[in-house]
């Protein structure tokens, strides 16, 4: 072939909404194609009988379904349970595409990038593909015409996709191969393991019963001579000895071809862009070989002398990105076809060795992340998808999610492993963000099959996966499962976990093979210890659910639950008020409280009440006001999962004693309104918890503990004060500081002491410190001081000093008297106190520009967890830069309200529990 009849590359996006058509497969229909003939009016017709146009494109039934208004929200009310039949049934959907068959092009393929799930495709009326694998990319290569030159396209031509039940499939397989355990009864039927869509559809203890079903991703028509099918930018970085600075950047690419291959003057444009578009490198290459791979065509040494930086993650350094560009030219130099990926220059390391001294788990091995050799430690979260119908995800909504999290001091995300893959722009949103990914393979909580089928079929959604998502600078891990081990382990009697197949073969053997350098791979999450023991905290990551779940343990006890890397734990509570509204809409005043039916509906986690009243009895005053259940729920979580970030972050003690190298709370986000544990709900409504995550995981904190001393053996948390059967005596403070820069910091440690019960008593002492840098720092130990009251003997609450004495820490910059950090450490238990009026002053200056308006907080006596919000619609998207604050007199806080407008500011804090409107100065 000349090579001056190479023609460009077309490619044709098939996802206008207004030729895409849907119905619901009638059952009275005996050949599918015969759905194809139009049998009446598409305006008045039902959605049976009748082809209805599409709303949006990539589509969904549900959400096509709600537009013309045939159900009602499923996440509203009880309506969950109306929309069972649409995953029982067959769905159609259907698309008319023109084609220029005069072209000179000599291929042409149909590219699927995602079909949910179980999908047989026709084109022109011929079945060309079958589908069954929501997280696999499916291509069909449309052959040459058999009449003739040309393609086997017609001017007009239609394409029909036949979705068939997914559930029905699972029960099909499961009666083929056997019914096998999967995760407790609220994670859905255990069938959903015989098929590969997400397994959070199947239901979960944070999620509805919904089985979406669609073409939920795009549908190409590429028609070409030959063209880029892909290309491989493979970095490689070294340092220099000793310091561990920069030594020289690599960049090597390797392209793929597919097409007219037998080309002898076809070549390719390699350039190498930075965010500004300006060239690099740029290298042109004759291409001459016969074959469709080329490992390396272009071979960059010494990039680090065109200024080309490395990409950090947030905190560390700039997320400095750079374009490669690959371009197919003809004889004339003329683009064929080009190509384009963003990535970062990086390497990134699963560090695994022994560490030099014990801890009280033993002495074990690290498991730990290192970017660039600089060891960091990971605070993070458990990324679940955004919403059940994943069609209604917007680049705005992931970009607002992840920016949530990057803003909250997170540094690394979990991808866990029964939603998705996500789509390419939420990668793109990390690498920009600097958050790292820790990307599960799509396996949750069950005993997955390994026949012949199955592994092929998990093996090309590997490749798929890898491929797409290996460019990234945000890719940090690849790990083949979510507590499928652990399950095994925990239910015992069962013989053997076929699918330690894909885990410990199939799986890593296509993260090494497809990636350059290898990318960690992890068997599982978690996964560690003699004979897998997930549950050993010196080896490998962990999972912590023996708060809530388990052993039921108190929350108190984190310190003593952590392990090298805990990749899960958390506590559930309810979400807004705002957001309770929205589900109850419609509801009789009879369901708002706390155990009415309809919560229930929309609280899915295993024996949540019993749970609930567990961790709350223990540490809340009982209440039967709804809105101060809610606050209560919310404080509870605050303070049990910042308590765990706190005393885990203490763990990162430096070389050689990283005893707690991460810490991923279960979970970021919701896919619906429910009672859950995320950190912020669906509607994108941070929770307190996330607030106190967040200064927990600021470059500087401090913390407190508090070990009150007893007069016996007792099975009480330590931090508790005892007035019965056991008696108080005193408590212990220990103050440390967490410093994750990587320079020794200074600073100046202030305590302050307060008195619940009395405004005149307080106490001060201040301590030079320094903060080692990348590690924690121990800094003071001393007896909590308090007033002694006149008149009172030992068995009485007010005979310990202590007992009503918040204790609060800052560290100051010595030099600027900049607050670095700050933590305030209350009395335990919470239901024993009488949180005093705190004289809570608010100062409001709307002069900021930009939208922002600045509050300045106050308080006369101490106030915990001080949350401040708007109830008016016109407040739904205000961002609050702190919230969930806890005061001290003589500590004013600055917080800064973005798009606020004129709404009014409610605030709720512990002892007022039920919110008011605020009453400000100006």
């Amino acid at each position: 072939m000349a090579s001056h009849n190479i023609s460009k590359v077309f490619e044709r996006d098939l996802g206008d909404r207004n030729s895409w058509f849907w119905k619901q497969r009638s059952s009275d229909v005996a050949d599918v194609l015969e759905e194809l003939e139009p049998r009446g009016n598409e305006e008045t017709g039902s959605f049976v009988s009748e082809w209805k146009k599409s709303s949006i494109f990539p589509s969904e039934v549900h959400v096509e379904l709600l537009t013309i208004g045939a159900i009602a929200h499923p996440y509203v009310g009880f309506n969950e349970h109306k929309a069972q039949w649409i995953g029982e049934v067959e769905w159609l959907y259907k698309c008319s595409f023109n084609f220029d068959t005069s072209t000179r092009h000599r291929n042409a393929i149909l590219t699927f990038e995602g079909l949910d799930t179980i999908c047989d495709v026709y084109l022109n009326r011929k079945k060309v593909l079958s589908a069954n694998n929501q997280f696999r990319t499916y291509t069909y290569q449309i052959p040459a015409s058999p009449a003739g030159p040309g393609l086997d396209l017609q001017s007009e031509n239609i394409l029909l996709l036949h979705f068939k039940s997914a559930k029905a499939l699972a029960k099909a397989e499961e009666a083929k191969y056997g019914k096998v355990r999967a995760g407790s009864t609220n994670l859905g039927d255990p069938s959903r393991v015989y098929v590969r869509k997400a397994q959070y559809d199947w239901r979960w203890d944070w999620g509805p019963e919904l089985m979406t079903c669609g073409p939920y991703r795009p549908i190409t028509l590429t028609t070409y001579d030959v063209r880029i099918e892909d290309f491989h930018p493979r970095s490689f970085i070294t340092f220099k000895p000793g310091d561990s600075s920069l030594d020289s950047i690599v960049l090597n690419v390797g392209i793929t071809l597919a097409g007219s291959i037998n080309l002898t003057q076809t070549s390719a444009l390699v350039t190498l862009l930075d965010a500004g578009k300006r060239t690099i490198r740029s290298q042109s290459i004759q291409l001459k070989w016969s074959e469709q791979n080329a490992t390396t065509v272009v071979s960059w040494e010494d990039l680090q002398l065109d200024k080309v930086e490395l990409w950090w993650p947030v905190g560390y350094g700039m997320q400095t990105l750079y374009t490669v560009e690959v371009s197919l030219l003809d004889v004339e130099s003329n683009v064929i076809h080009k190509k384009t990926k963003r990535i970062g220059f990086r390497t990134v390391e699963l560090v695994q060795e022994s560490l030099a001294e014990p801890d009280q788990y033993g002495t074990g091995t690290t498991f730990l992340f290192e970017i660039n050799k600089v060891r960091m430690f990971m605070g993070g979260s458990n990324w679940i998808p955004a919403d059940n119908f994943l069609t209604t995800i917007t680049e705005e909504r992931y970009r607002s999610w992840l920016t949530l999290l990057r803003d909250g001091n997170q540094n690394m995300i979990r991808l866990w492993g029964g939603g998705i893959y996500e789509p390419d722009i939420f990668y793109d949103i990390c690498d920009e963000l600097g958050l790292l990914v820790w990307q599960d393979f799509q396996f949750a909580c069950g005993v997955y099959p390994a026949h012949d089928e199955f592994v092929a079929s998990v093996k090309q959604e590997a490749e798929d996966n890898v491929t797409r998502l290996r460019h990234h600078a945000c890719i940090a891990l690849f790990c083949g499962n979510n507590e499928d081990y652990q399950q095994v382990l925990q239910w015992g009697g069962i013989g053997e976990l076929p699918a330690r197949l894909l885990y410990e073969h199939v799986l890593p053997d296509v993260v090494s093979r497809l990636t350059d350098p290898p990318l960690p791979y992890h068997r599982g999450s978690p996964y560690g210890g003699n004979g897998w023991d997930t549950s050993d905290p010196t080896v490998g990551d962990v999972h912590q659910w023996n708060v809530w779940g388990g052993k039921e343990l108190q929350y108190q006890e984190y310190d003593r639950l952590g392990g090298r890397f805990v990749s899960e734990f958390g506590i559930p509570s309810m979400p807004s008020m705002s957001t309770i509204r929205y589900w109850m809409q419609g509801a009789d005043e009879s369901q708002w409280y706390a155990q009415s039916p309809l919560m229930a509906q929309h609280t899915k986690a295993g024996s949540f009440e019993r749970r609930f009243a567990i961790v709350m009895n223990e540490n809340f005053k009982l209440t039967s006001d709804f809105e101060t259940h809610v606050y209560n729920t919310q404080l509870m979580q605050s303070e049990a999962v910042s308590f765990a970030y706190r005393v885990w972050r203490r763990e990162w003690k430096g070389r050689g004693r990283e005893y707690n190298a991460g810490v991923l709370v279960w979970q970021s986000n919701d896919c619906w309104p429910v009672v859950s544990w995320a950190i912020a709900d669906y509607f994108l409504r941070p929770k307190p918890v996330y607030y106190t995550i967040a200064r927990q995981l600021a470059p500087i904190s401090v913390g407190i503990s508090r070990t009150v001393a007893k007069n016996r053996d007792n099975d009480r948390p330590r931090q508790f004060y005892e007035f019965g059967a056991t008696q108080t005596s005193h408590a212990t403070l220990e103050i440390w500081g967490a410093n994750n820069t990587l320079s020794t910091r200074p600073a100046r440690l202030e305590l302050r002491f307060f008195d619940l019960l009395s405004r005149e008593w307080s106490y001060s002492e201040d301590h030079e410190v320094t903060l080692r840098p990348n590690q924690s720092t121990e800094l003071v130990k001393l007896r909590c001081p308090g007033p002694v009251r006149e008149g009172y003997s030992p068995g009485d609450p007010l005979y310990v000093p202590s007992a009503n004495v918040v204790a609060s820490a800052r560290l100051v910059d010595t030099n600027t008297g900049e607050v670095l950090a700050r933590f305030s450490d209350w009395p335990e238990p919470y239901r024993f106190l009488q949180p005093p009026d705190p004289g809570l002053n608010v100062k409001v200056n709307t002069s900021q520009g930009d939208g922002r308006t600045e509050l300045r907080v106050t308080v006369e006596r101490p106030a915990k967890c001080v949350v401040f919000s708007t109830t008016e619609q016109l407040g739904y998207n205000v961002k609050w830069s702190d919230n969930a604050l806890d005061l001290v007199p003589g500590d004013s806080q600055v917080i800064v309200a973005e798009g606020l407008k004129d709404a009014k500011i409610s605030l709720a804090y512990f002892g007022h529990e039920k919110s008011s409107y605020l009453h400000v100065a100006t």
